[in-house]
C-alpha cells in the first residue's frame, strides 16, 4: 500500500539543526531510513514541510515512518493512503456502483 505522508517541521527544532550544522545530517538519516519514492520540501502551514511518498508493507509499520519524524524534529505528521491509476481500475467501482446503486 502506497501512503502519503505530509510532514509538518516546527521552526524551532528545524533552525537549530540548521545553525548547529546537523540538519543536512538529520535529513539524510531520516530519508535513508524511510526510502520515499518520492520525497518534495515544501511549506506547510507556514512551517517547514516535507511531502514523501511511501510504500507501506502493513500496518505494523505506520510507528517506523512517523517516529523517526517526531524524534528528530517534534514533527507533525499525516497519512493518507493514497492509489495510482491502475491500482484504481482494479479497485472494482463498478460492482460496488451496482451493489450500493
Amino acid at each position: 500500500m502506497h501512503i502519503l505522508l505530509n510532514v509538518s517541521i516546527p521552526h524551532e527544532d528545524f533552525n537549530a539543526a540548521v545553525r548547529d550544522g546537523s540538519v543536512g545530517q538529520k535529513l539524510k538519516r531520516i530519508l535513508d531510513d524511510l526510502r520515499p519514492e518520492a520525497a518534495y520540501f515544501t511549506e506547510m502551514h507556514g512551517q517547514r514541510g516535507v511531502v514523501l511518498v511511501v510504500d507501506l508493507p502493513d500496518a505494523s509499520k505506520i510507528p517506523a515512518l512517523a517516529e523517526p519524524c517526531f524524534l528528530t524534529f517534534r514533527a507533525n505528521v499525516e497519512f493518507k493512503m493514497i492509489m495510482s491509476p491502475i491500482e484504481l481500475a482494479n479497485a472494482g467501482l463498478e460492482e460496488l456502483g451496482k451493489k450500493w446503486a
